[in-house]
């Protein structure tokens, strides 16, 4: 009868040295790793290289995308009876997206005006890299009298942009095409009748 009491103590003594080894073991595996770079840096000067979840880490940390500021201009000719300027002076974009802007247009004449508008981007070299892919300035535009109207221009700035050009300024001015104001106005010069003879 004596002896089931101490063979209790024994199996319960057995199991909690089974669970201390247990929990040693793990705690010894995940210490190997650090251990080993450790040893293989410090004494034997190898330099290991960085984990799979370290380059994971390095990629989710990719570089912030380039940014260019765009600046909006426009004016008119002296001969136009316009008002004429961009609704917003500045712009952050990034190459390669497309944005769009809308520039104010407005006839002050009692009569009806043809203008036909000529873009100019600043810098110069920077003109190849600034595309319109709608555009006010590719038609004459009409204005009726006292008319007002919203223009759109749908832009994209190259990605091959140069690296030292950060910003851009898109300029537009605005003349009044005589040809086409005269037809909507019905005041073109007719052709002249023949004489009669007396």
């Amino acid at each position: 009868m004596s002896d089931a009491p101490d063979s209790r103590k024994s199996s319960s003594a057995g199991l909690t040295k089974m669970v201390v080894v247990a929990i040693g073991a793990f705690a010894l595996t995940f210490a190997l790793v650090p251990l080993y770079r450790i040893a293989c840096e410090k004494v034997f000067g190898i330099r290991l290289e960085r984990s799979a979840a370290s380059g994971v880490q390095d990629a989710k940390a990719a570089p912030a995308k380039r940014t260019i500021t765009v600046q909006f201009d426009g004016g008119v000719n002296s001969k136009l009876p316009w008002e004429f300027s961009p609704h917003q002076v500045t712009m952050q974009v990034v190459p390669g997206e497309q944005y769009q802007t809308t520039y104010y247009a407005r006839n002050t004449s009692d009569r009806a005006v043809v203008g036909s508008a000529v873009p100019s981007v600043a810098p110069a070299r920077a003109s190849g890299y600034f595309n319109k892919t709608e555009c006010f300035c590719f038609t004459a535009q009409t204005l009726q009298a006292g008319e007002a109207r919203d223009m759109p221009v749908r832009f994209i700035v190259d990605p091959n942009l140069p690296a030292d050009v950060n910003t851009i300024t898109l300029s537009y001015t605005f003349f009044k095409n005589d040809t086409l104001t005269a037809q909507q106005q019905g005041t073109a010069k007719a052709a002249p009748a023949p004489l009669s003879a007396p």
